[in-house]
């Protein structure tokens, strides 16, 4: 599949948000994860990779339940968080490799919230027009119920730091 994929793309950046809800006009991007892998002699090879916790706007604070749901703190976002437009310029050097391909699990999601929150530092045609791949929908087109991010890592059997 991955030689599949590289005769179309040179580069493929996979990615992952966490958030502060979910309507992604209003609220706002606490983590952001991406990696930018290239092929390599022995496979797919990490070129680029960014973790990063991202401090919350002035005035807003994380709620209760999407702490306990992400196991991320609102000290965690004062101490470790970096200001959105270096976070932003971090994203956007990844995708700024030409053609590039997208893939999220759950890439609408993702995707929306990126827009809106490249779009209020004037960086929206970062992402406009790339090309995506929704993971999710490949996983839900090959295997039953349940389609949670965490079956899908069981599945294929991923190993990393977490899902």
């Amino acid at each position: 599949m991955s030689s599949e994929l590289f005769s179309a793309f040179e580069h493929l950046v996979v990615l992952d948000t966490e958030t502060t809800g979910i309507t992604h006009k209003t609220d706002e991007i606490i983590e952001l994860a991406a990696l930018r892998a290239v092929p390599g002699s022995s496979g797919l090879e990490t070129a680029e990779e960014m973790d990063l916790l991202i401090r919350l706007s002035p005035g807003r604070s994380l709620p209760p339940e999407i702490a306990a749901l992400t196991g991320i703190t609102p000290d965690m976002l004062q101490r470790e968080g970096v200001e959105k437009a270096t976070a932003a310029a971090r994203f956007v050097r990844l995708l700024s490799h030409p053609n590039t391909l997208v893939v999220a699990y759950n890439a609408q999601f993702d995707l929306c919230f990126l827009y809106y929150f490249l779009a209020r530092l004037g960086l929206e045609n970062a992402v406009q027009g790339i090309k995506m791949l929704d993971a999710l929908t490949i996983y839900k087109d090959r295997h039953d119920y349940p389609h949670k991010l965490a079956n899908a890592i069981e599945t294929y059997r991923l190993q990393g730091e977490n899902t």
